[in-house]
């Protein structure tokens, strides 16, 4: 019982001490590799610091094909250094290339100086700057604007339809109006409406008959023949009959 207590005992105290955490050992962390860049590119490199909390300084070097030594890359225009905290043992070196250029060509490693004064390279990087391919960018462009033409097509058709639609709504009515008008008009020319006649009392005779002028108009003729014209007209034509006289005698 007091030796199952005891090793239980033993190894609370070693975990406490620390016996079996991970040993940090300081380095510089970074892969070999090529990387084609077309020039106006970008690229990002990046290595790890592994320090374990100590005092340290880092930065990036680069070397030309036709330089022997390596010399210290330095903020620019077309370069920028940061550092990225990992945790409390590790820092990330980035190097940015914003617009690549021939002059960028060449190798590049990570170099670390530590406290004691031992200085510590990265693997090599190389850098590849190619001519930039303007076809792509017009093809890309000339992708673009295609797509944005059938985009913008079945928008177009919609607003013509809807305004073709609103246009013949509009004109609909006036059509039918002047239709309308077109098929109430007679075929001749507008004429005058016949004028009244004035009856005449004796010049008249109901025998004779108005002609109208017109055919297709019927014009009707009222007279007004007072008894006394129809007993002139009898008397005018009877012949006067004689008188005769006779005497009488008487005895």
């Amino acid at each position: 019982m007091y030796d199952y207590l005891l090793c239980a005992i033993c190894y609370v105290w070693i975990l406490q001490t620390g016996f079996c955490d991970e040993e940090c050992n300081q380095g510089v962390l970074a892969r070999r590799g090529a990387y084609d860049v077309p020039a106006g590119g970008s690229l990002s490199l990046s290595c790890v610091v592994q320090h374990c909390g100590d005092a340290w300084t880092g930065t990036w070097m680069w070397k030309n094909s036709t330089y022997e030594k390596f010399s210290t890359v330095k903020e620019s225009a077309r370069h920028r250094l940061t550092k990225e905290t990992l945790s409390a043992n590790k820092t990330q070196l980035v190097l940015k290339l914003l617009r690549a250029d021939p002059l960028d060509e060449g190798s590049y490693q990570c170099s670390v100086i530590w406290a004691a004064g031992n200085t510590e390279q990265g693997h090599l990087t190389t850098v590849n700057i190619t001519a930039a391919v303007p076809s792509q960018r017009i093809l890309w462009h000339r992708v673009l604007i295609c797509a944005g033409a059938f985009l913008c097509f079945p928008i177009v058709v919609g607003l013509a339809h809807c305004l073709s639609s609103e246009v013949k709504h509009q004109l609909l009515p006036m059509a039918t109006l002047y239709t309308a008008v077109e098929r109430n008009l007679p075929p001749s020319a507008p004429q005058p409406p016949p004028r009244r006649p004035v009856p005449q009392k004796r010049k008249t005779t109901p025998n004779k008959a108005v002609r109208p002028k017109q055919q297709q108009n019927i014009v009707v003729v009222y007279a007004d023949i007072s008894q006394d014209a129809l007993r002139e007209q009898r008397a005018m034509r009877e012949p006067t009959q004689s008188t005769v006289y006779s005497s009488v005698r008487f005895p």
